[in-house]
């Protein structure tokens, strides 16, 4: 009895296992549809925090002390984890932007590969 126990428990596992397969990151973040290779900087993120972000963080507005209108500053953010915990909403962040949704799972999903492809200057 005890083999027919650990074969039903074997294939509950992998039914599980199997049903939790994702072929690529778009699939496994929810973004299909949301093209995050190659992600360029001038192209692609600060296009999105220029719409969500730079009315209070730009170098004249500055709130916070935080400023995301230049690549140099915006890097910072991304290497220090701030600026994905933001605009995550994840805990022990303030969530940006400040007393509005959150920014689309696409465009996080460009900030987030774009982190991972070295936040180069493109």
């Amino acid at each position: 009895m005890k083999n027919k126990t650990k074969i039903f428990f074997f294939l509950i596992v992998s039914i599980l296992f199997s049903a939790c397969y994702y072929n690529n990151e778009e699939d496994l973040l929810g973004t299909s549809g949301c093209a995050t290779s190659n992600m360029s900087y001038k192209n692609d993120i600060a296009p999105i925090l220029d719409f969500n972000c730079n009315s209070c963080h730009s170098t004249a507005a500055k709130l916070g002390g935080v400023v995301l209108d230049n690549h140099i500053e915006v890097k910072k953010h991304a290497q220090s984890t701030a600026l994905l915990g933001v605009i995550e909403h994840s805990s022990g962040f303030s969530p940006m932007p400040k007393n509005g949704a959150k920014i689309s799972d696409c465009d996080i999903a460009k900030i987030k590969a774009w982190i991972t492809q070295g936040v180069l200057n493109n």
